[in-house]
């Protein structure tokens, strides 16, 4: 059991107790003077590449087929295991810096990034990934291994910190009955599927060549589509995309700022998440295409970028980024998170409340989203535990130290 006083809560000073993982009790504070911190919900990535931290500025301001085919995957082939594991603290140690407790990772060497995570206290879906580089029907040999070694890995969040998803990578590097066969078999084990969707135009133009319909409509055609679905991207979205999207209940998973360096497009915020309803979140995508795994950054990209799209200063209000950032990304994957409230997950963070972005205070979510920064963030609660405190997370000198030293023997390998 833990206690935390004399914390800003929605313009009001409060106390708050945590027991067995959970938020037990949220009460008036009767501390005298002003509240320190200001309290908040964490928040939760729902699609990124943790170990793709190793990479980041390594090959940036390229088109992204170019940029996958030319530079990353080659370089990728040359990872080992412990890189994974290095690269995926390295990206932890940023994103609880953040503020994040939650991350849905898809990456080779999946073991790895649930043995990182489950070290570090987050929480995290980890990948049973599939991607055909040998053809149809012929897994990538990094995957096969990997995969079976996650067999044992609980599927239901609720029970376990760190899961198993099912993902199959995309449309592109999935052929349709793989695509229906992963569907079947996450739908028999209730367990989470995510998937690269629609991300640029040139992929929705090739499935329709291919398959005679859209990445969405080809995922919903396989049986991938539903509730437990969370869809990467969906930038370029015709209105029956929307409407399968919408009619499944999956979630999509928007990458504002992935979106923009690899000029993917814009996401369609006006008419899919607003409009049409959809359900929404957001996630960082890779440290290699971002190059930042800050929510903080990715929801203020988001709010603008929503605004630009539809030409309405209306679109994406500041409530709901910052929902879609916190309570959409946790109920995404079923958690009982995302909000400060008595019974919910003990998963939250203290921000300064004397740092100047909180100031003059007029409006909770228009400061975390349009001001605030991981520079803010003084302590992180993931499950009752706090992983950091007073700006400080234990150990993390040397995870940086030993990513440096991962990524320059990679490089060396790669004769660069």
């Amino acid at each position: 059991m833990m206690e935390f006083r004399n914390l800003l809560f929605r313009g009001r000073a409060v106390d708050l107790s945590t027991d067995g993982g959970r938020i037990s009790a949220i009460t008036p504070s009767a501390a005298s003077g002003p509240p320190r911190f200001v309290l908040s919900p964490a928040f939760y990535n729902t699609h990124t590449h943790l170990a793709m931290s190793l990479l980041r500025g390594y090959a940036d301001d390229m088109r992204l087929m170019d940029w996958l085919q030319n530079r990353i995957w080659p370089l990728e082939a040359l990872m080992t295991p412990e890189d994974v594991y290095a690269g995926t603290r390295l990206a932890i140690v940023e994103m609880v810096h953040s503020g994040c407790v939650f991350a849905n990772d898809m990456y080779w060497f999946a073991p790895q990034v649930a043995r990182a995570a489950a070290e570090a206290g987050i929480r995290c879906a980890v990948s049973i990934q599939t991607i055909e580089t040998g053809g149809p029907g012929k897994n990538d040999p990094r995957n096969i291994e990997s995969n079976r070694a996650l067999e044992s890995l609980p599927r239901d969040p609720s029970s376990a910190r760190v899961f198993a998803v099912y993902a199959p990578h995309a449309v592109y590097t999935v052929c349709p009955e793989t695509l229906r066969e992963t569907a079947a078999r996450a739908r028999s084990e209730n367990a989470f599927l995510h998937v690269h969707a629609s991300e640029t135009a040139a992929e929705v133009s090739d499935c329709e060549k291919k398959h005679g319909c859209s990445p969405v409509a080809l995922l919903g055609k396989t049986g991938c589509l539903g509730e437990r679905t969370v869809l990467a991207h969906c930038v370029h979205l015709s209105d029956a995309d929307i409407s399968l999207i919408k009619d499944s209940g999956s979630v999509i998973a928007e990458n504002a700022q992935s979106n923009m360096k690899l000029a993917s497009g814009m996401f369609p915020y006006a008419r899919a998440a607003g409009a049409a309803r959809c359900r929404h979140s957001i996630g960082t995508d890779g440290a290699c295409s971002n190059n930042s795994l800050s929510m903080f950054a990715e929801m203020k990209a988001a709010a603008l970028l929503a605004k630009v799209e539809s030409g309405d200063p209306v679109a994406a209000s500041a409530g709901e980024i910052f929902a879609a950032a916190t309570r959409g990304g946790a109920q995404a994957f079923g958690l009982d998170a995302g909000e400060i409230r008595e019974g919910a997950l003990a998963d939250f963070i203290l921000l300064r409340a004397d740092d100047p972005c909180f100031s003059p205070g007029f409006d909770f979510d228009s400061d975390m989203v349009y001001a605030a920064s991981h520079s803010c963030v003084d302590t992180v609660v993931c499950d009752g535990r706090i992983l950091m405190q007073g700006g400080k997370i234990p150990g993390e000198e040397e995870i940086v130290e030993e990513a440096r030293r991962a990524a320059a023997a990679l490089r060396r390998r790669a004769g660069r």
